[in-house]
């Protein structure tokens, strides 16, 4: 079981544990005494630089070594400030000061930005930017395998933040061995919604955009051609079926009727891959909210909800050792979920989840979760 999903398991089990543990974001005090947060790159209170510092998972307070170096309490190490730190990026990130990059493990794994002499692209980089690290952040935290192209061309990743061409045309978005392409203008509120409702889509953020599309790099990484592949397509469903024709007849003819029965999304629905990548972005989503919201002390089990939790028997591996543990995740998201909606609902916004989940869909999650277990470092 990797670090992260046990003391998620211990602090869904032990209340007394929730306020202890602090989350990717909620990410502990400056040596001062000042909360501090996952975007701080300064303390409010005492002004300390700050930086998160990618191997411990946090943001942590600096002291100045050498001209060129920084220092964090208890830690021999000198780390240097990524390149980013100054630009619109607003990278806040360290990395060791001995490393030939100038850039951090986040911001390497750019391969284009946008077009900073345009107006508006500055603030756009900054809010893509922002959730890529948010990103970033979960998938080394759950151990899973993360490096640039630049390291690896075959097996790398890389992203293309992309603004319309000489035309006006604006770039396909999407993933491709390994490059995931964006359209900056989907960093705007009101292009993203417009985008959301044209696609009868009932949720859409940057962040959960970059999750989707880097579920399909870890198809790639973790899937094709794994001993995961016949369970995968019993579950999912056959990948070899023609991909563009399912996506014309889906834009034609719209999801099935009953697709809330066994998809997490109308989009899911389209094809194996994108049922495959529809299911991980919601993974991705339940585990850092979750972790969030006991970081801060939110516990839905203390709120009276109708709820009938599932069991193993809604489980694709019903005798996995961890099939307890992730029942308890699981409903433990669903109670909270609950919650949020209800929080929502009072300040007059749409539901933070608008989705329902199915026992067709908890198997699904379960399937993402072993493979993302067996992908990460055992404790």
């Amino acid at each position: 079981m990797n670090r992260f999903f046990q003391a998620l398991g211990l602090r869904i089990g032990d209340s007394a544990k929730q306020t202890r543990t602090p989350s990717q974001k909620a990410l502990g005090r400056c040596t001062c005494g000042q909360p501090i947060f996952f975007r701080n790159s300064q303390c409010l209170a005492c002004q300390s630089p700050l930086g998160y510092e990618p191997e411990r998972g946090r943001v942590v307070t600096l002291s100045q070594g050498d001209a060129q170096s920084w220092r964090i309490e208890g830690d021999a190490r000198a780390y240097r400030r990524c390149a980013n730190l100054h630009t619109a990026a607003g990278c806040n990130w360290l990395l060791p000061h001995a490393s030939d990059a100038q850039l951090c493990i986040a911001c390497q794994l750019n391969r284009t930005i946008p077009d900073l002499s345009i107006p508006g692209n500055e603030q756009r980089w900054a809010r893509l930017e922002m959730a890529k690290r948010r990103l970033v952040a979960q998938l080394l935290n759950l151990g899973l395998p993360l490096l640039s192209k630049y390291a690896d061309f075959n097996r790398g990743l890389a992203f293309d933040f992309l603004g319309p061409d000489l035309n006006g045309q604006p770039p396909m978005t999407g993933h491709a061995s390994g490059l995931i392409t964006l359209n900056i203008a989907e960093a705007d509120d009101d292009v993203r919604e417009q985008t959301r409702i044209q696609l009868h889509e009932p949720y859409r953020t940057l962040l959960g955009h970059f999750r989707h599309e880097v579920g399909h790099y870890y198809w790639d990484r973790l899937i094709a051609g794994s001993a995961w592949l016949d369970d995968y397509r019993r579950l999912f469903g056959d990948e070899r079926a023609d991909y563009r024709a399912a996506l014309q007849r889906h834009y034609e003819r719209g999801a099935p009727a009953d697709w809330q029965a066994s998809f997490v999304s109308a989009y899911a629905t389209m094809h194996p891959w994108e049922d495959w990548a529809e299911t991980w972005a919601h993974y991705l989503h339940m585990m850092d909210t979750l972790d969030t919201a006991l970081s801060f002390g939110m516990r839905a089990g203390d709120v009276e909800l109708e709820f009938r939790p599932f069991t193993k028997a809604a489980l694709y591996d019903p005798d996995d050792p961890q099939a307890q543990e992730f029942l308890q995740f699981i409903n433990a998201w669903i109670e909270l979920a609950a919650m949020l909606n209800e929080l929502a609902r009072s300040m007059g916004h749409k539901d933070v989840y608008p989705f329902v989940l199915s026992a067709a869909v908890v198997g699904k999650l379960q399937f993402i979760h072993r493979v993302v277990e067996a992908a990460s470092p055992i404790t």
